[in-house]
């Protein structure tokens, strides 16, 4: 909106980075991005260098894409194009972060940081529509929650903001506490501990321990939100506590969870449940299915709670949360006999989440004589424990009717599943595609998931463009 309140002037950022101003900058800045392709007028453009490609080599693309100004560094000022204007620093990604910091500094929004093996971008979102609900709120876009995500997120918020989101991710030890620092949160919140990214720890407790480094962030008098169903509890709120929180409240199922899931409904899209909120009772309804983000809403009401919004609103918001991209997505595909559901959940995969996506397939209904499908690809980065891991999936998936799995791990699983389920393994997602193609037909729900290095998203892709559906059941699909 051209009345809107501006995110930055090019002042500011001078004042943030210490940078020079080159050319003449658009007065009023309305966003910032890193990739020109999504750019809009009058945004910045941060020209990082990246492992693939160099930013600095896109300044030109942003200038005519209407880029308020391009950061890069003083050393590429003579290689940039004359018409760009342009915003000279030391280095490039140590300016995002001071834009981020001074972003930090600025607002008096409540902040809620949230990290944890398991269904952090989901709780991110949730956490977004929840606050939204009562106040402007600004949340990390997709699942920024890395070294350059994180500064590029807080960079984002507007001003004004009452509510702060940010997601924290790790896949080291070390890696959170430089990004909470950034963050500074009110609220720090743990969704669980799993086996994540265990081949970079000797142990389950020395993730919960990286994990805990958000806790060094936390603003004075600030709360944790942590799981009180998981076996790491203890152990973080020991943490929570050394760092000087004194609030520290556990959600789940246990009687001794502050806030509690006193009963819960699952539907084949959605789920209904009643919790007690430190003392309030309260109900409420989800747009996703599944026990697990039924469990992950206590902490978003948790922190909601503390955070002092209108817990009724951010109950009510709940209701219209939908699955970020790869993360359960439905679509359906026109297939041979009708048309059969594919929910994509090729974003991640990880033991718990892996389960957590079975469960959710053997409670979707099949039309005529459909199939529960699960096709599986490998879990990554569990060390020398993967083998067994996969293997041990084997019980949830008992609720799929046909199984294919792609990846030397996933043959582990195949080999230990009953016989009258093992529709075909192949070694990698590409050998896998035509024979699932094959397989289908009208009424099938089939359930695609694997770790991004397994290449599962790029199947459920294929097979979307391979069977397109008529648009009244895509329409369907998504109600």
């Amino acid at each position: 909106m051209a009345d809107a309140e501006p995110l930055w002037t090019p002042d500011a950022l001078v004042h943030a980075t210490g940078g020079t101003l080159i050319g003449t900058p658009g007065a009023a800045i309305g966003g910032m991005s890193i990739d020109t392709r999504t750019l809009q007028p009058g945004d910045v453009f941060v020209a990082l260098r990246g492992d693939n490609s160099d930013g600095h080599a896109y300044v030109g693309a942003a200038a005519g894409r209407g880029a308020a100004l391009s950061i890069v560094e003083r050393a590429r000022v003579p290689d940039m194009p004359p018409e760009a204007p342009l915003l000279a620093v030391d280095d490039v990604l140590a300016a995002l972060q001071a834009i981020g910091r001074a972003a930090r500094e600025r607002t008096r929004a409540r902040i809620v940081g949230v990290t944890g093996s398991v269904g952090k971008t989901t709780t991110k979102e949730a956490l977004l529509l929840a606050l939204g609900a009562d106040g402007p709120t600004h949340a990390s876009a997709a699942s920024y929650n890395n070294h350059w995500g994180v500064p590029l997120s807080l960079a984002r918020m507007p001003e004004r903001s009452a509510y702060g989101v940010f997601e924290l991710g790790m896949n080291h030890s070390g890696e959170i506490t430089p990004l909470v620092a950034m963050v500074r949160p009110h609220i720090a919140v743990i969704t669980t501990i799993e086996p994540v990214h265990i081949a970079q720890f000797p142990n389950i407790e020395a993730i919960a321990d990286a994990k805990a480094e958000i806790f060094s962030g936390v603003e004075p008098g600030g709360a944790a939100v942590l799981n009180r169903d998981n076996p790491q509890f203890d152990r973080l709120a020991e943490a929570a506590r050394a760092a000087g929180i004194d609030t520290v409240v556990g959600f789940g199922e246990a009687l001794s969870a502050q806030v509690r899931l006193l009963s819960v409904a699952l539907q084949p899209q959605s789920s209904t449940a009643i919790a007690d909120v430190m003392g309030e009772t309260v109900s409420f309804k989800v747009g996703l299915p599944g026990r697990h983000i039924v469990q992950n809403m206590l902490a978003v009401l948790a922190a909601a709670k503390l955070a002092g919004a209108d817990l009724c609103l951010a109950a009510m918001a709940l209701a219209s949360l939908g699955p970020p991209p790869g993360r359960g997505v439905r679509t359906m595909l026109g297939v041979r006999g009708g048309t059969a559901t594919l929910i994509d959940e090729s974003y991640n995969a990880n033991p718990a989440s892996m389960r957590a996506a079975l469960a959710v397939l053997a409670g979707c209904p099949v039309a005529g004589r459909g199939r529960r499908i699960a096709v599986l690809g490998d879990m990554l980065e569990l060390g020398p424990s993967g083998e067994a891991m996969h293997r041990e999936l084997a019980p949830s998936a008992a609720g799929a009717d046909l199984v294919f799995c792609a990846g030397s791990q996933m043959r582990a699983l195949w080999e230990a599943l009953p016989e009258n389920r093992r529709e075909a393994w192949a070694p990698d997602a590409q050998a896998l595609l035509p024979l699932v193609a094959d397989r289908l037909r009208g009424g099938d729900v089939l359930m695609v998931k694997g770790s991004n290095g397994s290449r599962m998203g790029p199947l459920a892709r294929a097979l979307i463009e391979r069977f397109p559906a008529p648009e009244a059941a895509q329409a369907d699909a998504s109600e």
